[in-house]
């Protein structure tokens, strides 16, 4: 019974890590597919897809999935891909945005519409709860083996373009207008910087709290989101209690 529990244990863990991975992956995939759309297929004259393939190959991405999601951008194959962006309110009535990346709207939407009424929340209209976001260009570098302090480190963001940053143990969070998101990652990379993240996403202007009695039913409905391979990113203006509120 104890070798059963054993193998049970391990395959838990190692069936958390591979949703993780696959997560990743599809968020990757996301990224790769809209900087080559933007600026081309070619990794050499299209810098911000060198940069999403660098990060492809730092997570271990298989090559067939980064041919994937090229292909995507370049239509082979004759399927043509739409980005679409869905707007709802969870259990707790917090609003919630899901950027999807889909070849078949019909079957995103009604998936999607399913996963917020399987878990008490609702799709609402475009336009809904967008007007709760602010778009900001967003560029992540990472402070492990960086040898820059943080004064620096601002100095050449707003030299840069930037507009603000944020320090935490981990990482350097810099924040632009979203039209300015290529040039400052340009001059960044220009001064040296090795970027773990750029581009424009959206935040909430405010955060409320998920109720106790709502928090499973609302993380529910986020997991299902998220094991949508259609959804490419979900921007939530909502915490669960554990988290606490930024």
């Amino acid at each position: 019974m104890s070798g059963h529990s054993k193998w049970h244990n391990i395959q838990g863990r190692k069936n958390a890590q591979d949703a993780k991975r696959g997560k990743i992956f599809q968020k990757i995939s996301r990224d790769l597919y809209q900087a080559a759309k933007a600026g081309g297929p070619d990794p050499d004259g299209n810098p911000q897809l060198r940069l999403e393939m660098d990060k492809a190959r730092a997570a271990n991405m298989p090559k067939e999935n980064i041919k994937r999601a090229l292909d995507k951008a370049s239509g082979v194959g004759g399927a043509k891909f739409e980005e679409i962006t869905y707007e709802g309110y969870g259990p707790a009535g917090t609003a919630i945005m899901v950027a999807a990346l889909t070849d078949n709207k019909n079957r995103t939407a009604a998936a999607i519409r399913s996963a917020f009424t399987h878990h008490g929340g609702s799709l609402g209209a475009a336009g809904s709860v967008s007007y709760m976001f602010d778009r900001k260009g967003y560029i992540v570098i990472l402070r492990e083996d960086l040898d820059t302090d943080e004064d620096t480190m601002l100095m050449d963001a707003l030299d840069a373009g930037a507009d603000d940053m944020e320090t935490t143990d981990d990482a350097f969070k810099i924040y632009t207008d979203p039209s300015s998101v290529t040039a400052v990652r340009d001059a960044l990379q220009e001064k040296g910087y090795s970027l773990d993240t750029a581009e424009a996403r959206m935040f909430p202007q405010n955060t409320t709290e998920v109720p106790e009695a709502k928090a499973s039913q609302y993380q529910g409905l986020i997991d299902e989101l998220e094991d949508n391979d259609d959804v490419s990113d979900i921007y939530e203006a909502a915490v669960l209690p554990e988290e606490g509120v930024e």
